[in-house]
C-alpha cells in the first residue's frame, strides 16, 4: 500500500505531481502564516489599545505610516509574482505534450469512459498505460460536458461535446489508480468511475494485443462472455437474475418484455441489437432510460457475440429456436 500521501493529497504517482504539490503547499503555508499574522496582530492591538475603565478623551489621531504601507504592499506583490511565475511554468509543462507521447483517444458519455488505442483495441472504464512513458489523451464527449480527473496524477481536464481537449501524463509507479468524472453530468454521474492501470512496457504490449483481439479461435458465446466483462456490461446487467440499473440477461432471450409506453416486445436478435445501438428506442418497464449507445464502440462481430452470449444464458433452450 502506498503511504506517501498526506492529509491534503493522495500519493503523487506522475512526473508532474511533485511540481503541483510543491506549489499547493507553498500557497497553503503562506496563507496560514499571513492569516495567523493578521489575526494575531489584530487581536494583540485590540487588547493593547482597548479603552480602559475611567479613561476619557479621544484616541490618537495617527492614521498613516508610509513604512508599514510599503511593507504590506511589497510583500504580497512578491508572493503573487512567485505564485504566478511558478504556476505558469507548471501550467506550461502540463499542457505541452512531449512529441514521443503515446496517444489514446478518450470518449466520455453517460455514464462511462471508453478508450481507443492505436493498435485498434478498445476498453471501457479501464485505461491501461505503460509506466515511465508519456501518454497523450485526446478527449471528446458524445453527449454533455464531463471532466477527466485522476487524483494520483494531478490531472483534470474538461471533456466537451463537438470538440477535442488534450491532456497528458507520465506515470512512474506501477499500480491501479482511480478515475473520476468531476463535472455533474446527470443521474449516473456518481457511477462514472473508472481505473487507470499502469503496467510495465512488456505487459502493456500484451494488453494492447488482447484488447485488439477479434475473437479468433473462440466461439461467439465465448467471445461474448469476454466482451460482457471487457465492455463493462456487467456493471448494469447481471446474469444471476438480480436487478441492477438494467434488466438481467439470464433468461432474457425469447421472453415478452413489457415497455414503459405500455406496449410489449419479444426479445429477439433485432431487439437486442437495437437496444445496444439505440437504447432509447424501447425502454423496459421499471427501468430508467440511462443506457448509453454503443454505436461506434462495438463492431458488428462484437454485437453478434453479445447476442450469442445472451442466448446462451437461457435455461429453456427451446426458446432460442422459436
Amino acid at each position: 500500500m502506498d503511504t506517501t500521501g498526506t492529509f491534503w493529497m493522495p500519493p503523487g504517482n506522475s512526473t508532474i505531481a511533485g511540481d503541483v504539490d510543491s506549489l499547493f503547499y507553498f500557497i497553503l503555508y503562506a496563507s496560514i502564516i499571513i492569516f495567523v499574522l493578521v489575526v494575531g496582530l489584530s487581536a494583540y492591538f485590540s487588547m493593547k489599545y482597548r479603552r480602559r475603565d475611567g479613561e476619557v478623551g479621544k484616541t490618537d489621531g495617527l492614521d498613516h505610516n508610509v513604512k508599514l504601507e510599503i511593507i504590506w504592499t511589497i510583500i504580497p506583490t512578491i508572493l503573487v509574482m512567485i505564485v504566478f511565475v511558478w504556476g505558469f511554468k507548471t501550467y506550461m509543462y502540463m499542457n505541452v505534450v512531449p512529441k514521443d507521447a503515446y496517444e489514446i483517444k478518450v470518449n466520455g458519455q453517460k455514464w462511462f469512459w471508453s478508450f481507443d488505442y492505436p493498435e485498434g483495441g478498445n476498453s471501457v472504464n479501464e485505461l491501461i498505460v505503460p509506466v515511465d512513458r508519456p501518454v497523450k489523451l485526446l478527449m471528446a464527449s458524445k453527449d454533455v460536458i464531463h471532466s477527466f480527473f485522476v487524483p494520483n496524477f494531478r490531472i483534470k481536464m474538461d471533456v466537451l461535446p463537438n470538440r477535442y481537449s488534450i491532456t497528458w501524463f507520465e506515470a512512474h509507479t506501477i499500480g491501479e489508480y482511480n478515475l473520476f468524472c468531476t463535472e455533474f453530468c446527470g443521474k449516473g454521474h456518481s457511477e462514472m468511475i473508472g481505473k487507470v492501470k499502469v503496467v510495465s512496457q512488456e505487459e502493456f504490449e500484451q494488453y494492447a494485443e488482447d484488447l485488439a483481439f477479434s475473437g479468433e479461435g473462440m466461439t461467439l458465446e465465448e467471445f461474448g462472455a469476454k466482451l460482457y466483462i471487457q465492455k463493462a456490461c456487467v456493471t448494469c446487467h447481471k446474469i444471476d437474475g438480480s436487478n441492477s440499473t438494467g434488466p438481467p440477461w439470464d433468461n432474457l432471450y425469447g421472453k415478452e418484455e413489457h415497455l414503459a409506453d405500455g406496449s410489449s416486445v419479444k426479445v429477439d436478435e433485432n431487439y437486442i441489437r437495437e437496444s445496444i445501438l439505440n437504447p432509447m428506442a424501447k425502454i423496459t418497464q421499471g427501468y430508467q432510460p440511462v443506457m448509453p449507445t454503443y454505436q461506434g464502440i462495438l463492431k458488428d462481430k462484437q454485437i453478434d457475440a453479445l447476442i450469442a452470449y445472451i442466448k446462451s444464458l437461457q435455461e429453456d433452450e427451446s426458446l432460442i429456436n422459436e
